[in-house]
């Protein structure tokens, strides 16, 4: 499969975007990538279920929710009514998790589970099968524009490692920090998906800088 980009709206500029949406929507991206934030799971706060309804109605792609927050069992059927086809819970917020991701697929969407940089992978060994989506932050979830850390790597290759074992079609995305300089060592990882946010929306050219990285690695062989 090749490989997905996902811009993610929390860098784009909100003062246009209309706009800034329909730029994903004519580009080569795959996904819009959407962070909820509580001020409480971490450190800031964006938006919620309103914005995403309002989202959904202009998005031409599909909305990929990542929800950083706590509780997130209360609000699944919210989100995925508002308009959310994948939704990303924290294994660090979910103290039920395999309910929690039992609960996103009754509702219809795809379900994923999030990890924090210093969250063991091996953590995912019991509920790798039920799930869609695993999304390992490359970065300290809460604010966009920091800089990738490189242990994401050797973790992507564990996770690949795993889903291979248990003969799954989970999909490996990476959020944060992410852009030209770092995209092609994920995806030679294993990663399937790419989040960026700043790489693209603060490029000169977005949508030539998304045709760019849906070009990267066409021809590389996957690191074993």
């Amino acid at each position: 499969m090749k490989h997905l980009i996902a811009p993610s709206l929390l860098a784009a500029d909100w003062s246009k975007l209309p706009e800034e949406i329909e730029l994903v929507n004519q580009s080569e991206a795959d996904w819009f990538h959407l962070d909820v934030m509580d001020g409480r799971f971490v450190p800031n706060i964006t938006f919620g279920m309103f914005v995403i309804e309002h989202l959904k109605k202009i998005a031409s792609k599909p909305l990929d929710v990542h929800l950083m927050i706590v509780e997130p069992e209360k609000y699944i059927e919210t989100f995925r009514n508002a308009g959310a086809d994948v939704i990303t819970v924290h294994y660090e917020a979910c103290p039920h998790l395999h309910r929690t991701i039992q609960q996103i697929k009754a509702t219809g969407a795809k379900a994923g589970v999030a990890l924090n940089p210093h969250t063991p992978v091996s953590m995912l060994e019991d509920v790798i099968e039920d799930i869609d989506l695993v999304l390992l932050m490359s970065v300290n979830p809460g604010f966009g524009g920091q800089k990738f850390i490189y242990r994401t790597i050797p973790r992507v290759k564990q996770l690949k490692d795993m889903i291979a074992v248990h003969n799954t079609a989970t999909l490996i995305e990476i959020d944060g920090g992410l852009g030209m300089q770092n995209i092609q060592s994920c995806l030679q990882a294993g990663a399937d998906v790419i989040v960026a946010g700043s790489s693209i929306f603060g490029a000169a050219d977005p949508m030539s800088t998304i045709k760019r990285m849906k070009r990267i690695g066409s021809e590389f062989p996957k690191l074993t």
